[in-house]
């Protein structure tokens, strides 16, 4: 491979990171902020060289902004989607800060498959919506099983208040508002992506694979802040509660 190729190729990677934010900006518009957030609380709680754990790691979002603003930080990237993960494996090729693990959080096994048994810091922003309450509460045991006594779980996600019905009804007719017209104006939205991926000559087999994995969405849960923070201390942290939130989405720290 030449040196141009190389570029290319790094340039490839950058381009599909670009695209997945944009894709997500469209549904979280507060994206960047509840990552300066995160990362914020990471520092006050954990310090500025974390060993952390990106759990459902995707492209690897949080990893790339927990870098670029700790670079003595090191990070743990979990997921079984192949095609999110080939992007990821791309953007870090050669980054030693960085390991990436391919599992199922839905196997207790998982944290078996770790190069650490404990982490500082366990961070994971709009993925576990995918998983159900009951096996979301089996994952948050485990996660509690690998965070250091003083470490952090962050959980950034849409938690829905089912208390306020009429407030809910409102934000969320807003939000679809606009994000109609940004589709309108040329946004991406999730499927539209997925579609050029499967079009890629790099991506197209893993995207095929992601498929035969979920489908084309999972069907999971989206219980309320009030749930998870509970459910967090009876798996054995000493306290929860959001440290920030938007009309629609709630980031939810959990210390141990």
């Amino acid at each position: 491979m030449t040196d141009a190729d190389t570029t290319t190729t790094t340039a490839d990677w950058q381009a599909w990171q670009r695209s997945w934010d944009r894709q997500q900006e469209w549904y979280l518009p507060d994206r960047e902020e509840r990552f300066r957030i995160m990362l914020d609380m990471v520092e006050a709680l954990v310090g500025t060289a974390p060993r952390v754990l990106d759990l459902a790691c995707g492209t690897g979002s949080i990893t790339a902004r927990l870098l670029a603003r700790f670079p003595e930080a090191t990070s743990t990237g979990v997921d079984l989607d192949p095609a999110l993960l080939t992007i990821a494996e791309g953007t870090f090729a050669g980054d030693e800060r960085v390991s990436l693990v391919t599992a199922d959080l839905k196997d207790p096994e998982w944290p078996a498959k770790l190069p650490y048994d404990s982490y500082d810091a366990v961070l994971t922003a709009t993925a576990l919506h995918w998983l159900h309450r009951d096996p979301l509460a089996d994952l948050y045991g485990q996660v509690a099983g690998v965070v250091r006594d003083g470490g952090v779980f962050m959980n950034a996600d849409h938690m829905i208040d089912e208390t306020t019905p009429r407030i809910n009804a409102a934000e969320r007719a807003q939000r679809h508002a606009r994000m109609e017209q940004a589709e309108r104006d040329g946004v991406l939205d999730w499927s539209q992506w997925w579609q050029l991926a499967a079009k890629d000559p790099v991506l197209a087999e893993p995207t095929a694979r992601r498929y035969e994995i979920y489908g084309e969405h999972a069907d999971g849960d989206m219980p309320s802040a009030a749930w998870h923070a509970r459910v967090l201390r009876e798996k054995g942290f000493a306290e929860a509660r959001p440290v920030w939130c938007s009309p629609s989405d709630t980031l939810l720290l959990a210390l141990k």
